[in-house]
């Protein structure tokens, strides 16, 4: 549980920076420029990234229980993936409808997806892995909100087509993720059995 908790620390740290420590970052960037900031930033993450999935994989094979979720669960987690999925597709696409509402989809799809996996799963690893990241994803999208206020951003409006385009792939990645990508790299088939992620 140590590499979980430790990986966790490094990961979402390294993600937390603007949230508790944004005027330091960007003396930083001034000091050593935006690409060296970002290579360290990659580092650091992919380093917190490997721990986290080490620690991760040692924990979930301890078990500890700490709840047991019913059955059906399981189908409000895949039925949450669908809006978290969409999300995570609108981060990408430029003048999209959610993008222009929420300013950050991807914050509010990492939101959605630890949501999903601490109502279906209770073992310790589980909630201590999705409760970070929920914890940290509602922190962030605050603190980001928050920065967008104070910088007066206002969002391209969203586009019709862009919107429809972000809605059919996110739900093909909802599908895909679903049928296939889960149980090849998790392990774990989301409609065949009780998940552990």
């Amino acid at each position: 549980m140590i590499w979980l908790i430790l990986g966790l620390l490094v990961f979402l740290g390294v993600h937390s920076v603007r949230i508790v420590a944004d005027p330091w970052r960007t003396r930083m960037i001034a000091r050593i420029g935006l690409n060296h900031w970002k290579g360290l930033y990659s580092l650091a993450s992919l380093a917190g990234f490997v721990l986290l999935v080490i620690g991760y994989g040692e924990a979930r094979r301890l078990g500890l229980p700490l709840y047991d979720p019913p059955p059906f669960t399981r189908h409000i987690a895949a039925l949450l993936m669908l809006p978290s999925m969409v999300l995570l597709v609108a981060t990408y696409v430029s003048r999209n409808h959610f993008k222009a509402r929420f300013g950050h989809p991807m914050l509010l799809a990492v939101k959605l997806w630890a949501l999903a996996h601490l109502l279906s799963n209770g073992r310790a690893a589980e909630v201590i892995l999705f409760g970070a990241f929920l914890a940290w994803a509602v922190a962030d999208f605050i603190a980001a909100r928050r920065r967008d206020r104070a910088a007066g951003t206002v969002y391209p409006p969203g586009e019709g087509v862009r919107t429809v385009i972000v809605l059919i792939a996110g739900t093909a990645l909802w599908v895909v993720f679903a049928a296939v990508l889960h149980q090849w790299l998790i392990g774990v088939a989301p409609f065949m059995r009780s998940p552990a992620v």
